[in-house]
């Protein structure tokens, strides 16, 4: 009995002397973005900011932080210098899969990070002012024939799925025009009702309120099915052109060399988040697909996503570096 009692005590120590030290943010935690204010990148930050608040999802205050600069290759390479840091995590988008394989000073890759949790699957959507003489998609690659290089595209990266859908659209179609590079969401939107570009390929989270006023046509719904928000737009398959979809997923993911405890802190709280009815209340808002994954499932993901945007680039004629 007393040799079970010693055991018994042991353990209860063990215990107490681990959830003594498992993994709690003492300080300020950081959201990094590799994009400028407004673009999707930078509003999507803001909005799990907002619900983590709301939900009390961290004992601690989060800030966003917009680290710009070679269309992604600052963050990476920033995060990538962090290692073993516990209160710091970005967003990731296609362009962290992309940049390795097309940019030769892109040296930090997704497996070389601490991937935490994907998040959301996002729509992408081919869109035109509202007062644009271009009804349809065909419209628009109707007028880029006849004016080659001459019609111009807003966006951002050029390893972004904006750009790398521009490819395939110009392949399929036998046409060319101009990528506007430009470093916020808001810039381009701007630059769009400015009458500065013709054509903005986007997010819809990034032009809800103009989509919604009318101010914004949505010429085509560029995936295999209609998003179930904007009913009314068409595919682009629909409308005629086969061009493969992009998928675009964001999540988070955390520098290398992450300790255990505080990856399955990490996870612990966006579990509870996708949980919640706010974080399923802003998802049916702004036109985001479901895309929850941690754990292996995530890390299969991974690797999966990143063949299907080598696939992409290759058939897109996009040259590869790696």
């Amino acid at each position: 009995m007393r040799n079970a009692l010693k055991i018994l005590t042991a353990s209860a120590l063990l215990a107490g002397a681990a959830g003594a030290h498992a993994f709690t943010p003492d300080r300020n935690i950081e959201f990094m973005v590799h994009s400028g204010p407004g673009a999707g990148n930078d509003v999507f930050a803001r909005s799990v900011q907002g619900v983590l608040e709301k939900i009390k999802g961290l004992p601690q205050t989060v800030q966003v932080a917009n680290k710009t600069g070679g269309g992604g290759l600052v963050a990476m390479s920033y995060l990538a210098e962090k290692k073993g840091e516990t209160h710091l995590l970005a967003v990731f988008t296609s362009v962290w899969f992309v940049n390795p394989q097309i940019r030769e000073k892109a040296k930090v890759t997704m497996r070389d990070l601490t991937p935490i949790a994907r998040l959301v699957l996002e729509p992408a959507v081919m869109t035109v002012r509202a007062d644009s003489p271009y009804k349809t998609a065909k419209d628009f690659f109707g007028a880029a024939k006849q004016n080659p290089g001459k019609l111009k595209q807003s966006g951002g990266s050029l390893s972004g799925r904006d750009n790398t859908t521009r490819h395939l659209l110009m392949k399929a179609t036998g046409t060319e025009w101009q990528f506007i590079s430009m470093k916020s969401g808001g810039e381009r939107v701007a630059a769009l009702l400015g009458g500065h570009v013709d054509m903005y390929i986007m997010e819809p989270a990034e032009a809800l309120e103009q989509i919604r006023a009318g101010k914004i046509r949505v010429l085509a719904t560029l995936m295999n099915k209609r998003i179930p928000s904007l009913p009314d737009s068409a595919t682009i398959r629909e409308q005629g052109f086969n061009v493969p979809e992009i998928p675009q997923a964001r999540g988070f993911v955390g520098p290398p060399g992450m300790a255990a405890d505080v990856k399955s802190y990490y996870e612990g709280v966006f579990t509870k988040m996708y949980k919640s009815s706010e974080w399923q209340n802003f998802l049916k808002a702004n036109y985001y697909e479901d895309g929850f994954l941690i754990g292996p499932g995530l890390n299969k993901f991974v690797d999966e996503y990143t063949q299907t945007m080598r696939g992409i680039l290759k058939e897109a004629g996009i040259k590869l570096v790696r």
